[in-house]
């Protein structure tokens, strides 16, 4: 009897290893299947934040807020900030959970974010496909958490992803119960109301000469992605002063009007190192190393027509510096300079 011991324990350590591998195994495979990248205090059992119905007037949490970051090296006080927002103050005890979306790349920002104050953990999954955005558990990750972040990446590809999906639902719900929304460059453009999407640009892209000698050759917009309150009436273009970009918004915003989807078109235009901070009640505060450009069109274009340059009279452009401020929800009726595009030329310097 006492020498069955050695080869009962042999056969269960056996069995054991045998097990651990084909869970190993199963494990490895589930996440092969959508890659997730996980930081923070606990992985599967986070006990999960209130998730209200679309018609719960009463957010859990501090926000709704955004940041609309402007691309190049990201603004970490901006992130920390909307984390605040989020948790009630720099002061509060309560800590929240982070979900950092993107198609491709890697987990380069769950040590950044997880350093930061108020942070319980922080979660990257890259969303490759319709399908994996379809999926029942990527909904529940990104429903539960309190924060969402879209990287920088190609805007094409997260509307063609992610547009009518759970995941785009499950985004929503975070930011109806007060969470924060997040995103730079790409991961900006696709908050506005009008998102230029760069699905029928070449991979060079559409930039201001382009746009302004053919405001419809290969532009093409999306629209009724995530329709935020405070950016009604918007468009975001980010890497907005290195690109020299300004034509190109102005074009953007001419297509919007005399394609009929506004009279009146608010371009938000965000600087490299640079972020656009939203608040609940539609307040920005600028915040970084550059500039943003708020850029109001507000009547029809006197020439925009396919094949043919760019005539806008009279953009009204407002420049904030960092640390100034700017209201959404009631804008200034001052502080603001004009810029003509004519023939596809703009008038003087618009920075």
């Amino acid at each position: 009897m006492t020498k069955a011991f050695p080869s009962i324990a042999r056969r269960l350590k056996s069995t054991g290893i045998k097990l651990l591998k084909m869970g190993t195994f199963l494990i490895t495979r589930f996440i092969a299947s959508w890659k997730r990248y996980f930081l923070g205090d606990t992985f599967d059992d986070v006990r999960p934040s209130p998730s209200p119905s679309f018609d719960d007037a009463r957010p859990s949490l501090a926000g709704p807020v955004l940041t609309l970051g402007g691309g190049g090296p990201d603004v970490d006080d901006a992130i920390q900030w909307m984390i605040n927002q989020v948790r009630g103050g720099s002061n509060s005890g309560t800590k929240v959970n982070v979900v950092v979306l993107r198609t491709n790349g890697n987990h380069d920002y769950n040590r950044l974010i997880y350093a930061m104050k108020g942070v319980n953990f922080v979660e990257t999954l890259l969303i490759r496909n319709r399908e994996e955005a379809n999926k029942a558990d990527i909904y529940e990750k990104i429903r539960n958490a309190d924060v969402i972040f879209f990287a920088g990446g190609d805007q094409c590809q997260y509307i063609r992803n992610w547009k009518d999906t759970k995941l785009e639902a499950a985004v929503k719900s975070v930011y109806l119960k007060g969470g924060g929304i997040g995103g730079t460059s790409a991961g900006a453009m696709i908050q506005s109301d009008c998102v230029y999407d760069a699905c029928a640009s070449s991979e060079k892209g559409i930039e201001t000469r382009d746009a302004l000698d053919d405001p419809y050759r290969d532009i093409t917009f999306t629209y009724n992605f995530f329709n935020w309150s405070n950016l009604k009436g918007t468009i975001v273009d980010t890497h907005f002063d290195r690109r020299q970009r300004m034509g190109r918004i102005m074009a953007f915003i001419a297509r919007q009007i005399k394609d009929g989807v506004c009279s009146s078109v608010l371009g938000i235009a965000v600087s490299e190192s640079t972020s656009v901070l939203v608040d609940k009640n539609g307040l920005v505060k600028v915040m970084g190393r550059g500039d943003a450009y708020f850029v109001l069109g507000n009547h029809m274009p006197e020439v925009c027509e396919p094949r043919t340059p760019l005539t806008f009279s009279n953009y009204k452009i407002w420049k904030v510096r960092s640390g100034d401020t700017f209201n959404l929800r009631n804008r200034p009726t001052s502080g603001y300079y004009l810029r003509s595009v004519k023939r596809g030329r703009i008038d003087s310097n618009p920075y």
